[in-house]
């Protein structure tokens, strides 16, 4: 059972994360674009870039952590219950 859910977490850690990624993008693609009296801003840096998705993958796993508890869960309430 351990194994299980280590591989449902890992599957659904990959999957959130994707999920998220493309969320990211289509909200970043519809945001209007900056004003050309502004300053251009630089891209974010390095570590910049790795914190956010670090961010994201953390999320992802919180995410599929909680999935993985409540359906398995839910499955051994479902096997007591049956008893």
């Amino acid at each position: 059972m351990i194994k299980a859910s280590l591989l449902i977490m890992t599957v659904l850690t990959v999957l959130i994360s994707m999920l998220l990624s493309w969320r990211e993008r289509r909200l970043a693609a519809a945001r209007p674009a900056v004003p050309p009296a502004r300053k251009a801003r630089r891209p974010p840096g390095f570590l910049a870039r790795g914190k956010v998705s670090l961010d994201r993958w953390v999320t992802a796993a919180a995410i599929a952590a909680i999935l993985t508890i409540a359906v398995l869960g839910g499955l051994h309430w479902l096997r007591v219950l049956q008893r």
